[in-house]
C-alpha cells in the first residue's frame, strides 16, 4: 500500500516536472518571439498594428515549441526508445528551430510586410524584395544571437533534465523486480533412472 502511494506520488511529481519543463521551453520561445518583434519593429520603423504582431509572435512560437517538443521528445521518452544523446539533440533542435528561427522568420516577414504597406521604409526594387529587406536589417538582426545562445544552452539542459526524470523510475524498478522474485524460473524435468534423455 505504501509502495503504491510512493509510486503514485513519484509519477505525479515526474509528470509535473515534465509539464513545467515543456511550458518553460514554450515560454522562452515566446520571449524570443517578442524580442525578435522588437528588433524588426525598430529596424523597419513600424508603428502600426504592433499589438497584433506582438500577440502572434508570443503565441505561435509557444504553441509550436510545445507541440513539437511533445512529439519529438516527450512521446519518445514515454516509449523508452531514445538515448540520452538523442534526447539532448532533439531538445536542442526544437529549442533552436521553434525558439529562434521560427520567431525570427515570422517577425521578419510580418514587419517587412507592414513596412511596405505603410511605407515606413523605401520600397524595394522589383524582384529583390527579400534581398532588400535582409540588407536593410543586417546589422540589427545580429542581436538575435543572444536568444540563439540562450536557447542552445536551455535546450541542452532541458533535454538532459527530462531524460534524467524518465530514467530515474526505470533504475528503481529493475532492483525491485529482482528482489521481489518476479523473474521467471525454468524447471528442468527430472527423468527416472535408467531412462535415456538422448533422442
Amino acid at each position: 500500500m505504501f509502495e503504491n502511494k510512493s509510486r503514485a506520488s513519484s509519477s505525479h511529481s515526474h509528470r509535473a516536472l515534465n509539464i513545467s519543463g515543456t511550458v518553460l521551453l514554450g515560454t522562452t520561445a515566446g520571449i524570443s518571439g517578442i524580442s525578435a518583434n522588437l528588433v524588426f519593429i525598430s529596424c523597419f520603423k513600424v508603428s502600426y498594428d504592433t499589438l497584433k504582431t506582438f500577440t502572434s509572435l508570443a503565441t505561435l512560437p509557444f504553441l509550436s515549441s510545445v507541440v513539437t517538443y511533445k512529439l519529438l521528445v516527450t512521446d519518445a521518452l514515454c516509449l523508452g526508445n531514445i538515448s540520452k544523446e538523442n534526447c539532448a539533440l532533439r531538445s536542442l533542435l526544437v529549442s533552436i528551430m521553434c525558439g529562434v528561427l521560427h520567431p525570427t522568420a515570422l517577425a521578419f516577414s510580418k514587419n517587412g510586410c507592414l513596412a511596405v504597406k505603410y511605407h515606413t521604409v523605401p520600397l524595394p526594387p522589383k524582384g529583390r524584395v527579400l534581398l532588400h529587406r535582409v540588407l536593410f536589417c543586417q546589422v540589427d538582426i545580429k542581436l538575435m544571437m543572444i536568444p540563439l545562445i540562450f536557447q542552445t544552452c536551455f535546450g541542452l539542459f532541458n533535454g538532459l533534465q527530462h531524460y534524467a526524470i524518465y530514467e530515474r523510475p526505470r533504475k528503481k524498478l529493475l532492483p525491485e523486480t529482482l528482489n521481489s522474485g518476479t523473474y521467471c524460473r525454468v524447471k528442468v524435468p527430472k527423468f527416472p533412472r535408467g531412462i535415456s534423455t538422448e533422442v
